[in-house]
Parts: structure tokens; C-alpha cells; sequence
């Protein structure tokens, strides 16, 4: 079925065609017909599968039909959209700009790290869609710029994520404040057992469950390589991945905003050109940093998890586990960022010998082991060359491979 085969507006189905989209995909097929029939929905599916989409288009064609006016001073919006970070509430946002170009639905993103004064500016002029992470939320309904009143559709994407991040009382306070009749959409690529148990008390008792290929979270289109290598040697076969794949786009996840400061100066010093994105970063610089990585003017960017989740950068060709993720589903949506739709992707994962329970725990929840690379005394060697012979730092790691060499 076709997309201008749906019962949806003509302005929708010409943004879509524009857009690309011809057909749904999977999570959008099942989803879109009970989004618009009001039904509650849990859904799970892979990361890349089009789930802002589906709660988008069905969303902003819904509120298309309902004709209303800003109510008193401030806002009285129809849905909310919650995300655990700002960066996946900004991207959430461009999706309904560009799905509802043309329409008469309005669309504002809200989040702290930045002044108020333009996101309440947005919200006195009437707003359809608030999409938000939830400290500014919070804020400004307590200042009474937000009203709560005439919410009918809860949308908490990437909710497993917000729960995890310590979240679940501001989500309870949120549902206190809204109308006990709406409908709830919880949207997530992977969820344990708790979060299951806690998102089924925040939808109603009929609620649909969706889930695409649960038995297989990681996406056919990527794949996946383990090298076993010592942590103080990563920056080397990075170093060395990087300059035999110039011109390619690649996003590289560590466990620190520390280490990912440190990484990004060791690639600078030998003048591989990269940009940084983590918590402690100002909002305008994590911007300039995605920016200039989504539109091809920086190649590599370092990251810790705060952007492995929903993110949607396009092409995106290899994704490095610099560091193993803590926790095994992150794995997941890290290696998410590449392989997306029906483009193909590289996931290289660097393993160093404390980190080989998690290489387990990975493995078991993927329900695949991840194929070995090795790595010869040659390569290393020549990894070990392809250094700068002046920088001290590394002059001890030169030292000790020219020893192995004579053994």
C-alpha cells in the first residue's frame, strides 16, 4: 500500500512524496491506522525503522481535522512529544516541520540550555505540537506560559531511555497534569522487563503492543567487526581506520565526556579534522557540532551515548565503539546511527581485555556473536609508524613495540 493510498490530507501525502517516502515501513504500516483511530500504542521496533514517522503523519493529520484557536494568554496545545534529549527533540521537530509544510499545524521545540524568551515567544503565539525533554517543560507550565488542559495525544519517544535517565516522576507528574481522556503512544527500539511493566501503566488497559523483529534488534544492513586491542593502544587504530577510509563519515562513541575530549585531541595532533558532542558541551556548540556533521563539513564526530539514541543522520558509514557500552542494548543504538533504511553500514568495535564481559553481554543480547578482526604484528607495527614520531606522549608505546619486533 501506498502512502497516497492513505486517508490522509492532500498537503501530508505531498509533503511525503516529496520527502521520499512512497510506502511505509513496517512500524509505520501498523502503526499509522491506530494512531488515527485513537487507539493507545506500545511499540518497539529496530532503530532506523521510520518511528517518528509513524507517529508523526498520522499525528499532524489528526490535528488537521480538529479547528481550533489559542486559548486565553498562552498556549493550550493538543500533543505533546517527550524526549530524553535535546538533541532527539530538535530532530523530532525538523520531521513535523517537514511532514506538516503547508498545513495549519505548528510545531515548537522546547529545552533547557537556552534562553526562554523565544521558546515562550512560540508558545504566546499558539502552538498544535510541543516537543520538549522534560526540565523546560516543567518550567514553563509552572510559569504559566505552558497550559496542559487541551492535551489529547501523549507521544514519549525513546521512552525506555527517559526512565532509565531517572525520569519516571517527572513523566508521573506530567500524566497528573494532563486530561485523563487522551491517548498515550510509547515509542522505543528496545525495552527489559521493568520498563515493559512501567509503560503499561501509563497506557490504557487496551492498549495495542507493536513490535518488529524483536528477536533480532540489530539491523540486517550493518556489519559488525571486534577488535581485540589494549585500551592505551585504541588511539592508534583509529588513527589508522580513519586515514584509510578518508572522505567517509564516521561517529565515534566513547564511555566519557572526558575520554571523548582526549580521543578528539589525539586525532587533532595528527591533523585528522574532528568535532565533540556531550553533556558538558553548551546547547550552541552541540548544535554547531551535529551541523557540521550532518552536512558533510566535518567527517568524524566523538560522542558519548547522549546522541546513540534516535538520532538521524544520514549517511552516516562507519560507526566505532571506541569504548563498549556499559550496558548491552546501548550496543544497539549506537550502532543504529549507520545502516539505516535500506542503506549499508560498518560497525567496528574495539575491545580492550577488561572489557570482554561486555563483549559477552553484548553478544548474548544480540543473539549473534560479532565476527573477529585480527590484526597482525605488521599492521601493528605499521599503525605504530603511522604515528608522529616527535609527540612524547607516545614515544613509550614506540619504545615497547620496537622491543616485541626484536623478539
Amino acid at each position: 500500500m501506498k502512502f497516497e493510498e492513505y486517508r490522509l490530507s492532500k498537503e501530508v501525502k505531498r509533503n511525503l512524496a516529496e520527502m521520499g517516502f512512497k510506502r511505509p515501513t513496517d512500524i509505520q504500516f501498523k502503526c499509522i491506522p491506530r494512531i488515527q483511530r485513537g487507539e493507545d500504542l506500545l511499540a518497539i521496533a529496530q532503530t532506523g525503522t521510520g518511528k517518528t514517522a509513524a507517529f508523526a503523519i498520522p499525528l499532524i493529520d489528526k490535528l488537521q481535522q480538529i479547528k481550533y484557536k489559542a486559548y486565553e494568554k498562552g498556549s493550550a496545545v493538543r500533543a505533546i512529544v517527550m524526549a530524553p534529549t535535546r538533541e532527539l527533540a530538535q530532530q523530532i521537530t525538523r520531521v513535523f516541520n517537514q511532514i506538516g509544510k503547508g498545513t495549519s499545524i505548528k510545531t515548537v521545540c522546547i529545552y533547557g540550555g537556552v534562553e526562554q524568551d523565544y521558546q515562550v515567544k512560540k508558545l504566546l503565539e499558539g502552538m498544535d505540537v510541543v516537543v520538549s525533554t522534560p526540565g523546560r517543560m516543567f518550567d514553563l507550565q509552572a510559569q504559566g506560559h505552558l497550559k496542559l488542559d487541551k492535551v489529547s495525544v501523549l507521544v514519549l519517544d525513546e521512552a525506555d531511555h527517559m526512565l532509565d535517565l531517572g525520569f519516571e516522576k517527572d513523566i508521573n507528574d506530567l500524566l497528573q497534569r494532563l486530561p485523563r481522556r487522551r491517548q498515550t503512544l510509547f515509542f522505543s527500539a528496545t525495552i527489559g522487563k521493568k520498563i515493559k511493566q512501567q509503560a503499561y501503566k501509563m497506557v490504557n488497559s487496551n492498549a495495542i503492543r507493536i513490535q518488529i523483529s524483536p528477536k533480532d534488534p540489530v539491523s540486517k544492513n550493518v556489519d559488525h567487526q571486534i577488535v581485540s586491542v589494549k585500551m592505551d593502544d585504541k588511539r592508534f587504530f583509529l588513527q589508522r581506520l580513519l586515514e584509510e577510509n578518508k572522505g567517509k563519515k564516521f561517529l565515534v562513541f566513547v564511555r566519557t565526556k572526558v575520554r571523548a575530549e582526549r580521543v578528539k585531541a589525539a586525532m587533532e595532533r595528527v591533523n585528522i579534522d574532528t568535532l565533540s558532542i556531550h553533556g558538558d558541551k553548551e546547547q550552541e556548540d552541540r548544535e554547531v557540532a551535529l551541523l557540521a556533521f550532518r552536512t558533510g563539513a566535518c567527517q568524524v564526530l566523538i560522542a558519548t551515548d547522549l546522541t546513540a539514541r534516535g538520532i538521524d543522520i544520514e549517511g552516516v558509514e562507519y560507526v566505532v565503539n571506541y569504548d563498549l557500552p556499559d550496558v548491552a542494548e546501548n550496543y544497539v543504538h549506537r550502532v543504529g546511527r549507520t545502516g539505516r533504511g535500506r542503506a549499508k553500514g560498518k560497525a567496528v568495535s574495539f575491545c580492550a581485555p577488561n572489557e570482554q564481559e561486555l563483549q559477552k553481554e553484548i553478544e548474548e543480547y544480540i543473539t549473534v556473536p560479532i565476527a573477529r578482526a585480527t590484526v597482525t604484528k605488521r599492521d601493528y607495527q605499521e599503525t605504530i609508524e603511522f604515528a608522529n614520531e616527535d609527540m612524547s606522549d607516545w614515544k613509550s608505546l614506540m619504545a615497547n613495540a620496537g622491543k616485541k619486533g626484536k623478539k
